[in-house]
Parts: C-alpha cells; structure tokens; sequence
C-alpha cells in the first residue's frame, strides 16, 4: 500500500523536527520556518516519515494509506 503524506502549514509551529527525521521530504519556509512538503510520498524511507509524524510538536504532518 502506497503511503501519502499532507502537511498542515496552519498549525505547524516551525519547530524542525520533520526536516532533522526527514530532510529529502519536509523543508522549512525560508521566512516563516513552516513545513515545506518536499514529496507527497516518503522519499526518505516510511519509517523516517512516520517518526517526523509522531514527532511533531503539532502533529502537522498526516500519513495515510498505512
């Protein structure tokens, strides 16, 4: 099963997190620091897009298809 990812840049408060577990998938906003959503499915393996989930402070970021 295909896993997609959606991001959430209204509730994401800029903490970095994704981008430290995920960097090839999530950036941050160069003015505001918000998730960039680099790929809309894990290009750094689903393990490492499922810990940024988990990880975020503002549970920003959603898998589904899992």
């Amino acid at each position: 099963m295909s896993v997609k990812i959606s991001v959430d840049t209204g509730s994401c408060v800029s903490s970095g997190q994704c981008v430290l577990l995920a960097p090839g998938t999530f950036d941050q906003d160069e003015e505001d620091g918000t998730v960039v959503l680099l790929a809309e499915e894990p290009s750094d393996g689903e393990e490492a897009v499922r810990q940024a989930e988990l990880t975020c402070p503002a549970a920003a970021i959603r898998l589904s298809g899992t």
